[in-house]
């Protein structure tokens, strides 16, 4: 079920490109937004986006691009769509915000139960909701030790949880989130990912010699990685995981936030693998680009805790309530199996690189649409990125040297041709094949690209 074609492309083909990049106006509102905002926001490339519908986002200066970077993974039924769009202004109408931290809103309650529904539990679930992923894993941390009685918390290298105190602890994605704001939450503790072998870690390092099983209270876990990578675990690695938990009396958290709505094939990232959690944590896609987390726990995990132990003024708020209910509706309507479908298409695509570009492209990976093309060098993963959005196609790195492409789930056969191709284009321009040599991205000046363009 794939969104029709955007309307903010009428005769125009998407990408097209009508100035240089950044255009005039991008340039204006970035020197602007840099007298005003945070330095500490890690812009990626300087697109100025003023108008999205379904892939296709128009910047200040008429520019149209085709997006596969999706917010970060967040607008999972296309920019705009016309369903979530009408039922967020029907709830606008009625009622903009009422706090159900502190009241008895039935929407917010709506949410929790269509959620609980979909999650991947066999027995009874409970949900919270907050307003961004950082927040539910905070929520996750707090309920975790609450209902064991245990203070520690192990999570893995590679994970990105977010980056509020206690969520930034637990990522160890990249060391400068945790620069120069030590000492950081006491308690946790990182494991390798991914192999099976690296399982032992457990019991040969962890139990062994840093702590008793008996004191961590949970295990937090991306069961595909986002920002470590895109990175798919062996098959037997949940598993494992699940068996330790078990073993020990500790919860198994899964970090839903980037993999789950959808985005990976099914709902559900990890069933994939058929293990069962006790805590499941989604945001981003759940709403479509709304703001809106859930923490999902079994209900004897979470009615350990009572009235005070944990809320939000904002979490749940009517406004995302209504995208994200209208988001699971079209997700069970197609767009789950099109993730499935698209992503085997750009496997399919994708692969060759490696065949075509062996010094280059290490890796191509990915499951549904969370694909990850790893390249030799950060330099020239940041150069594919910038020479894809040259050509109108947005995509964006993460890991060490991997470019990810997370388009919405809505994306068409015909979209993701175009994407492959284009993207095809960019590695090429890299490798030397066409056009200049770009053997890193920095210029003579040490700017990256992005820099030096505006």
């Amino acid at each position: 079920m794939a969104q029709a074609p955007s309307r903010l492309a009428e005769a125009r083909p998407v990408p097209h490109i009508v100035t240089e990049l950044p255009g005039p106006r991008a340039r204006a509102q970035i020197e602007f937004d840099h007298s005003v905002t945070s330095p500490s926001l890690p812009r990626a490339y300087p697109i100025v986006p003023v108008r999205g519908d379904g892939l296709a986002v128009e910047d200040v200066d008429g520019n149209l691009f085709l997006d596969f970077a999706a917010g970060i993974a967040v607008t999972s039924t296309g920019h705009s769509h016309p369903a979530v769009v009408a039922r967020v202004q029907r709830q606008a109408e009625n009622l903009l915000h009422f706090s159900a931290s502190d009241f008895y809103l039935p929407i917010y309650a709506d949410t929790c139960a269509e959620l609980a529904r979909i999650s991947p539990f066999s027995g009874p679930v409970r949900v919270y909701l907050g307003n961004s992923g950082t927040e539910v894993v905070e929520a996750a941390i707090k309920l975790a030790r609450y209902a064991t009685k245990r203070p520690y918390v192990v999570a893995f290298l590679g994970a990105f949880h977010g980056r509020t105190y206690g969520s930034v602890s637990l990522t160890a994605s990249k060391a400068k989130y945790h620069a120069g704001f030590g000492p950081l939450l006491p308690g946790v503790f990182h494991a390798p990912y991914g192999r099976v072998e690296d399982l032992r870690w457990f019991d040969e390092v962890l139990f062994e010699k840093l702590v008793p099983a008996s004191e961590i209270a949970a295990i937090i876990v991306e069961p595909v990685q986002g920002e470590g990578g895109y990175l798919v675990p062996e098959d037997g690695f949940l598993q494992g995981l699940r068996r330790i938990c078990d073993r020990h009396g500790i919860l198994l958290i899964a970090d839903e936030i980037q993999s789950g709505a959808g985005r990976s094939g099914k709902m559900w990232a990890i069933e994939h693998w058929g293990v069962e959690p006790d805590i499941l944590l989604t945001a981003k896609g759940i709403a479509s680009g709304l703001p809106l987390g859930a923490m999902i726990a079994r209900a004897e995990i979470m009615t350990t805790w009572g009235p005070g132990a944990h809320g939000s003024t904002y979490g749940g708020n009517p406004l995302a309530c209504a995208a994200a209910l209208e988001t699971i509706t079209l997700l069970e309507g197609g767009l789950v199996e099109n993730a499935r479908l698209r992503g085997e298409q750009a496997l399919a695509g994708l692969r060759p690189l490696r065949e075509r570009f062996p010094g280059l492209v290490r890796d191509v990976r990915g499951l549904g649409l969370m694909l990850g093309v790893e390249f030799d060098t950060a330099e020239h993963a940041e150069a594919v990125q910038w020479a894809a959005f040259q050509r109108g196609l947005l995509v964006l790195e993460c890991g060490v040297s991997t470019v990810r492409m997370s388009p919405a789930l809505t994306v068409s056969e015909a979209e993701m041709a175009t994407a492959l191709r284009i993207f095809g284009e960019a590695v090429a321009e890299v490798a030397g094949e066409n056009g200049r040599v770009l053997p890193d991205a920095t210029d003579a000046e040490g700017m990256t690209g992005v820099e030096a363009a505006v």
